[in-house]
């Protein structure tokens, strides 16, 4: 199913930030403004009624430089998805001149692929940390608000929406019929996250361990990444109905030997959300996340079911010896470090249906597949 945008209609955007896009943006492309009608899948966020027909396939990616050539959007766009997910460093900003950061988004929205993908599927996304504005940066951030408009400006979020109307830029979807139902959860793993521990092991003792991060396990309880209303709003949208549920992280949420950034540098944090999917009894769980400039697939046995969590980085450059470092919950054939984006298809139709769940190069190949029985992602 192709979802069309409606591209008529520049006066749908209302408000002076998002003025300065729409300016940008036609100063960039020379031609006419380009703005996002609601779609059937752009549904209002954490509505009680879902929007639109099912979805059958899901695109995501993560930690696209602004700056530099970005082809990986044609092989987005050919795969023909039913909606973008976009994980964070969706930019490189890092900084705290607000202006900066706006041209910064703008130099994104004049990417001829990213608007070829704006014409074609609705977008949805939550942030990380170069593009929240600091390198692994949480509460701290001192324009964290400043940049949560601009970030939801940039994203053509309404004017209405609640993710305007509360800290933090996290967000919950439901698409499609009883059977078919989706849920997407995007979370916020930046506005109230705690301060990490850093590794104090010298880079050749890391080495000898196969490290390649800066971080270690912080189990004070008073530590987050979440924040307390952030946790009392996914405990509500993990008890509504749905049939698949694809919660995404910017950061890694399984995987969690490398001392690289994710929810295992907050290990009560990571089995708070395995124990509270199992107390809202919310089967059909999918974690995807992003960050880390290399793709991998890795589940854990720690739930109240497998968990699986489909890493998808970079959409323009990987990191090879990232790539190579220590992960034994990884289950896909490797770690794939190139321009890379992954897709989630949804087998409604099959006698069994399942998650087939696929990491594609630039050019659209897959370069390694899992599938994953819905039967199995359940108490």
């Amino acid at each position: 199913m192709l979802i069309q945008a409606d591209l008529s209609c520049p006066a749908c955007h209302n408000g002076g930030r998002r003025r300065f896009f729409q300016i940008a943006r036609q100063l960039a492309l020379g031609c006419l403004l380009i703005s996002l009608a609601p779609s059937p899948v752009a549904a209002q966020p954490d509505a009680a009624q879902p929007a639109g027909r099912s979805l059958q396939r899901i695109a995501f990616g993560s930690c696209a430089e602004q700056y530099k050539p970005q082809p990986v959007w044609d092989a987005v766009v050919a795969e023909d998805p039913d909606l973008f997910l976009f994980l964070g460093d969706n930019i490189y900003a890092d900084t705290e001149d607000m202006e900066l950061m706006q041209a910064k988004y703008a130099e994104l929205g004049a990417q001829p692929g990213y608007q070829k993908l704006l014409e074609n599927c609705p977008v949805l996304a939550t942030w990380d940390d170069h593009d929240y504005g600091v390198n692994d940066g949480g509460e701290w951030y001192a324009k964290r608000d400043e940049s949560q408009t601009i970030m939801l400006d940039f994203f053509d979020v309404p004017e209405d929406s609640i993710r305007r109307q509360r800290r933090g830029v996290y967000g919950a979807y439901l698409f499609g019929p009883p059977g078919r139902r989706v849920q997407v959860i995007l979370l916020d793993t930046r506005y109230f996250k705690s301060h990490h521990t850093k590794d104090e092991r010298t880079d050749e003792e890391k080495k000898e361990l196969d490290l390649v991060g800066w971080y270690v396990p912080n189990n004070d309880p008073e530590t987050t990444i979440l924040g307390a209303e952030q946790w009392e709003w996914l405990q509500a949208q993990l008890v509504k109905p749905a049939d698949v549920r694809i919660i995404a992280s910017s950061i890694q949420i399984v995987a969690d030997e490398k001392g690289m950034e994710s929810w295992g540098n907050f290990p009560h944090e990571r089995q708070r959300l395995y124990d509270l999917i199992g107390t809202c009894n919310a089967n059909g769980v999918l974690l995807i996340s992003g960050d880390v400039h290399f793709t991998e697939i890795s589940r854990t046995e720690d739930g109240p079911y497998p968990l699986f969590d489909f890493t998808s980085s970079s959409m323009t450059v990987g990191v090879p010896e990232w790539a190579e470092a220590i992960n034994t919950h990884r289950v896909s054939q490797t770690g794939y470090a190139d321009q890379t984006f992954g897709t989630i298809e949804i087998g409604w139709d099959q006698q069994q249906p399942s998650l087939t769940l696929q990491a594609h190069s630039v050019s659209g190949e897959a370069m390694f597949e899992l599938d994953v029985p819905l039967s199995e992602l359940r108490k």
